[in-house]
């Protein structure tokens, strides 16, 4: 009826849509591939290493740049941007509006879809443990914010995510093009170190003075409220904050270790730079002095430097 707002549940059902979503998402991959990377790579000429890292970079800036647009557009549609305390209140949220509950079913479908593109992507041997990391950390925390009905909180963090990859996916694949341009590495880690902060303060202000505050205290799995009970407990909320701190310095302890390795590899290229050219220079010089020391040539005769002949004039008798 005019008016009537729908709402939509999880269910069996959705493994089918999830499914179908699979082999969309298998298509889009290939043509992504076919008719823009694969032109990329025949113009560059890459090793075999850059040739799969540009491609797997590739894919993911299609797919965090549509992400990130999406998204951005579900959460200010929705108002959980206007209004922050949305992400907490009327918790358990068990019923989503369309375009949230088709978010989260596209994101899954993609994920999955990078098992087989795997195998069709003949990826390394060595590359396969990072990246089904990658995939089962995602599917983890994408089924456990849809399942668990904390889709609004996940709505945010999967922005923050999303966004600091792209930055970061970005600067790779201009980095395979030109090798001496690193400026986009420079602007993702602001974008990174900016994500993580607002990550943690999101985690902070939802688990710390969110959840403890929601009306329905009680453990109810039919009415899908799994969390609030536990956050009324301060000691159980604390020990959460306290464990998603760690993990967030530890993310932040890999990224400060990398950018010094980087800065530290890029400092030992630059002096390694200026000691060669300071030798060539110095070539150079001692080349000129050897020439001013021999004089020089002039129509295949040897001159001193005022111009006269080496050679010493006989005097002729008088």
């Amino acid at each position: 009826a005019d008016g009537e707002l729908v709402q939509y549940h999880y269910g069996l059902k959705d493994l089918v849509t999830i499914l179908f979503y699979i082999f969309i998402a298998i298509i889009l991959h290939a043509v992504v591939q076919e008719y823009a990377l694969d032109k990329i790579n025949r113009r560059l000429h890459l090793s075999k290493v850059k040739h799969s890292k540009f491609n797997e970079s590739g894919q993911l800036v299609a797919f965090h740049l549509t992400s990130v647009i999406w998204c951005l557009y579900v959460v200010v549609t929705e108002g959980y941007v206007s209004n922050p305390r949305s992400l907490w209140e009327n918790y358990p949220h068990v019923y989503l509006p369309y375009q949230v509950k088709f978010f989260y079913l596209c994101q899954l479908a993609y994920w999955l879809h990078a098992l087989p593109e795997l195998y069709f992507q003949k990826v390394r041997k060595e590359e396969i443990p990072r990246q089904l990391r990658c995939i089962a950390l995602y599917l983890l925390h994408i089924a456990g914010a849809y399942l668990l009905n904390l889709t609004r909180l996940g709505l945010i963090l999967l922005l923050l995510q999303y966004l600091a990859e792209f930055f970061f996916h970005m600067a790779r694949l201009v980095y395979f093009t030109d090798e001496n341009n690193e400026k986009l590495f420079n602007v993702w880690a602001v974008v990174f170190v900016v994500t993580r902060l607002f990550t943690l303060t999101l985690y902070i202000l939802v688990i710390g003075f969110g959840l403890p505050r929601v009306e329905s205290q009680a453990l109810d799995p039919e009415r899908g409220n799994f969390f609030s009970f536990l956050f009324n407990n301060i000691l159980f909320r604390m020990s959460v904050l306290l464990l998603v701190c760690l993990f967030q310095a530890s993310v932040m302890w890999r990224f400060i270790h990398f950018q010094l390795r980087r800065w530290r590899e890029y400092w030992n290229e630059q002096s390694s730079r200026k000691r060669a050219t300071a030798a060539a220079t110095g070539t150079r010089q001692q080349t000129k002095l050897l020439k001013r020391d021999s004089g020089y040539h002039e129509n295949g005769v040897v001159k001193a430097e005022n111009g006269t002949s080496p050679r010493t004039k006989k005097l002729k008798s008088p």
